[in-house]
C-alpha cells in the first residue's frame, strides 16, 4: 500500500510540475526589435508600399490590383492606352503608399518610444494610436482606390480573365453562399 500511494504521490508531484510550466509568450523575442510591434518584414512592406492585403475586399471581388494587372498585361491582352494608365495608377498608389508607410512606421516608432521612457498615458497613447489609425486608414483607401480605377479601366472579359488568372473562384457562387447559405441552396 505504501508503495502505491509513493507511485500516486509522485505521479501528482509529476503532473504538477509540467502543469506549473508557464510556456513562452508567443511575442518571446520581439522584445528585441527596434520596433516592438512591427517585424522587419511588416516595416519593409509599409516602407516600400506593399499592399499588405489591405485592398482583399475589392481583389476577391473581382476589383483588380494595379501591379497584378502590369504583371499579367500580356495574358489580359491590354492595349497601350491601358498599360499606360496601369502604370500611372499603379505609380500614384505606389508613392502614396510609400509616403504613408513611411509615416506609419515613424508613428509606431513613436509609440514604442513612450513605452521604453515610461512617458505612456492616457493623452499621449489617444494620439499616437489615433495618428496611426488614420494613417493606416489612410493607406488602406489608397488601395482600395486603385483597384477601384483598374476595374473601370478595364472591360469586363479582362476583369474575369484576372479573376481566372490570379485562381480566384466564381463570384456568383460566392453570392449565393453569401444570400442563402453556406452551401449556396
Amino acid at each position: 500500500m505504501k508503495r502505491l500511494a509513493r507511485s500516486l504521490t509522485l505521479v501528482v508531484v509529476i503532473v504538477a510540475a509540467a502543469l506549473a510550466q508557464t510556456p513562452p509568450s508567443p511575442y518571446s523575442g520581439q522584445e528585441k526589435r527596434e520596433i516592438k510591434a512591427l517585424s522587419t518584414g511588416e516595416v519593409e512592406a509599409y516602407l516600400n508600399g506593399r499592399g499588405m492585403g489591405f485592398a482583399k475586399a475589392a481583389e476577391l471581388n473581382s476589383y483588380p490590383g494595379p501591379m497584378h494587372v502590369l504583371e499579367l498585361s500580356g495574358e489580359l491582352e491590354l492595349t497601350e492606352e491601358q498599360k499606360a494608365e496601369t502604370q500611372k495608377i499603379f505609380e500614384q498608389m505606389k508613392s502614396e503608399a510609400v509616403r504613408l508607410g513611411q509615416s506609419i512606421v515613424e508613428k509606431e516608432a513613436e509609440l514604442d518610444r513612450l513605452f521604453v521612457r515610461n512617458e505612456a498615458n492616457g493623452g499621449s497613447l489617444q494620439t499616437v494610436v489615433g495618428e496611426i489609425s488614420g494613417l493606416q486608414g489612410a493607406l488602406r483607401m489608397t488601395h482600395l482606390r486603385a483597384h477601384i480605377e483598374m476595374k473601370r479601366l478595364l472591360s469586363s472579359e479582362q476583369v474575369k480573365k484576372y479573376d481566372e488568372l490570379r485562381g480566384y473562384g466564381s463570384h456568383e457562387e460566392g453570392s449565393q453562399k453569401l444570400h442563402h447559405g453556406h452551401d449556396g441552396h
